[in-house]
């Protein structure tokens, strides 16, 4: 028994926790042990308790959103996962400007916006993960990324208790990056968007092509965790894996998938070791024939 759990329940009375959460269960890879603690928020004064309790008790955490970047390895996480609720997945339009908790899915933000007539967002309506992940990651697809259309950034210091304000300038983005990454006691709690007015029509024919060409490319009916690997410059980490011969590979319940060469999919009884084996081999092929070193753009985190 861990003591710490039984104080997490005594003092963050009023908000939503959950033991041993199965992390399979809140990951888009459908991969993971056990998550000690599963803490929900639903508002700043929540989230400033729950951070408050991991500071004074010397627990760690992370923020989980969707799950939908992530691998995590067999034995679980050790402390607290903190998945934003209540007020952070709420969000609202004034004319051309989007304010959006970090909490918010974002393909139903990207569908949202085009459904008011607004333009800039539709390249995000197959990105499967929360707000918050999306500037974490200055996810992108399709010619447009997060960086291009954020304004302001709040975000939360886990070690001040404050919420600070970025500009976009300030944020650091480039290639699936942000400052966030860097700085993790800082939890991004909303953000600001600049969209332009358009045709509700206009906007929801591209929300409908790019999803097309998305079902189309990609391993959706399968879990994952979107592209296995950092695209190398001048190379489609798609096309080296293919022209391999890789394509359909697997190890264990993991496989490189037979749509698209890029991903990794689950073929329902994967583990974390599974993926990991095949990462390291398809590293290995891609480098011995290519000389390209493949990065993983995965977070893969948790006890081995």
């Amino acid at each position: 028994m861990q003591d710490w759990r039984i104080k997490a329940e005594s003092e963050l009375t009023g908000i939503r926790i959950k033991r041993d959460a199965p992390m399979a269960k809140l990951t888009t890879f459908k991969i993971g042990g056990p998550l000690d603690l599963l803490v929900e928020p639903e508002n700043l004064d929540d989230l400033r308790r729950v951070l408050t309790f991991c500071r004074d008790q010397e627990i760690t955490w992370l923020i989980i959103g969707r799950g939908s970047n992530l691998l995590v390895r067999d034995k679980g996480i050790r402390g607290i996962g903190i998945r934003l609720a209540g007020s952070f997945v709420e969000w609202e339009a004034d004319e051309t400007r989007v304010t959006a908790g970090a909490g918010v899915i974002l393909t139903d933000l990207a569908k949202g916006t085009a459904c008011l007539g607004l333009t800039g967002l539709e390249f995000a309506c197959g990105i499967p993960g929360t707000v918050g992940g999306a500037v974490f990651m200055n996810a992108g697809a399709y010619d447009g990324e997060m960086s291009r259309v954020i304004t302001i950034v709040e975000a939360f210091d886990a070690l001040t208790m404050e919420l600070i304000r970025f500009t976009s300038a300030e944020l650091e983005f480039g290639y699936r990056h942000s400052r966030f990454q860097k700085e993790s006691k800082l939890v991004v709690t909303s953000l600001t968007l600049q969209l332009q007015r358009s045709d509700p029509e206009d906007a929801n024919h591209k929300i409908t092509e790019l999803t097309c060409r998305r079902e189309n490319s990609q391993p959706l009916d399968m879990p994952s965790a979107g592209s296995v690997f950092r695209r190398p410059e001048g190379y489609f980490v798609g096309t080296l894996i293919t022209e391999a011969g890789l394509r359909g590979f697997a190890i264990g319940g993991a496989q490189v998938s037979t749509k698209h060469g890029g991903f990794i999919v689950n073929k329902g009884n994967a583990t974390a070791a599974d993926v990991l084996a095949l990462i390291k081999h398809i590293q290995k092929v891609i480098k011995e024939r290519a000389g390209v070193e493949l990065i993983p753009e995965y977070r893969i985190i948790g006890e081995e």
